[in-house]
């Protein structure tokens, strides 16, 4: 499958981590990554400077960046101290560009030559949108943050998300990779904040369903609280469906390796829980593929592994 078009549906840690292990096997490579953040420093500039939330993209950027290693670092760079403290010098210089070239989209293709990124990275939508979640209770809750929050709090299931205002214009050429892509991945990364508002914009799910490439699904290593604790592999699986159509993800990729018992308590104390690939499913193509971060004390996909995995499937 080396050299295939492979389109990358997400947003997060996760989508970055995968591009960068996917980058060594294909010269055609495109994220499709969520604008719905509204939390951290991206969602301080999103409210402040009236731009769209920068952090996931930028990551994907500098996944695919091919730039001089000076550079990287520069838009890789976290303000330790002052006003700007944890700002990231690559989000304010993606400001800059909106502010230079007029728009967010112009800004995000601007840095595509400035960091010489091979493939592409393209916002799912330009337009400023919110996420909303309705509970099993009726209740509604506004805003990526205060989902996650509200969720913890009061331990309430999702039943429905939306974006506010339903159905944006999905942005240019996000419709046609996905057409005309061999393998289209959704995930891995946060299930309701990262994978399915990407499916609420106009027109994504009908060309998923329209597809002419398998559509493939990498679960997640760990369930994450406030969105999917105590969710099974199978249960991932039935939201996503939810959406898209059921039957329509070809492949599942699912993690079967176990992380140090040091490592599983921590997260267990946060109420996260690891996913397992406890399901009698054909589509399913289980591998090890946890990699620890020393620093954070978390695991993520093996960006390698993950990467031979997906070539596998052909």
């Amino acid at each position: 499958m080396e050299n295939k078009k492979i389109v990358c549906i997400g947003g997060g840690t996760g989508l970055s981590t995968m591009l960068r292990g996917l980058k060594a096997y294909t010269q055609d490579l495109t994220a499709i990554v969520t604008v719905s953040d509204n939390g951290g420093h991206s969602g301080d500039l999103r409210k402040e400077m009236k731009i769209l939330p920068p952090g996931d993209i930028r990551n994907c950027l500098l996944a695919l960046a091919e730039a001089e290693p000076m550079l990287e670092a520069l838009f890789a760079h976290r303000f330790s101290e002052g006003s700007l403290k944890g700002h990231n010098l690559g989000n304010l210089l993606i400001v800059g560009l909106a502010d230079l070239y007029g728009n967010f989209g112009a800004a995000i293709e601007k840095a595509h030559e400035v960091l010489r990124v091979r493939g592409q990275v393209l916002p799912v939508t330009t337009e400023d949108v919110q996420l909303k979640a309705i509970y099993d209770d009726g209740s509604e809750v506004v805003g990526e943050c205060e989902i996650v929050s509200a969720n913890k709090s009061h331990k309430k299931y999702i039943k429905e998300m939306m974006l506010i205002p339903s159905e944006p214009k999905v942005y240019k050429n996000v419709l046609e990779k996905i057409d005309t892509a061999d393998v289209i991945i959704l995930g891995p990364g946060s299930l309701y904040t990262s994978i399915i508002p990407n499916l609420l914009v106009e027109g994504v799910c009908e060309a998923l369903r329209d597809a002419k490439g398998k559509i493939v699904y990498v679960g997640n290593i760990m369930t994450q609280p406030g969105e999917t604790e105590g969710f099974t592999l199978l249960e991932h699986v039935n939201v996503i469906e939810q959406y898209i159509g059921v039957g329509m993800i070809d492949k599942i990729i699912a993690n079967d390796g176990w992380p140090e018992a040091m490592v599983i308590e921590h997260y267990n104390q946060d109420g996260a829980e690891l996913v397992l690939p406890l399901i009698d499913d054909a589509r399913v193509i289980a591998v090890p593929m946890i990699a620890l971060n020393e620093k954070t004390g978390y695991v993520r996909h093996d960006s390698g592994l993950l990467a031979k995995t997906i070539i596998s499937i052909g």
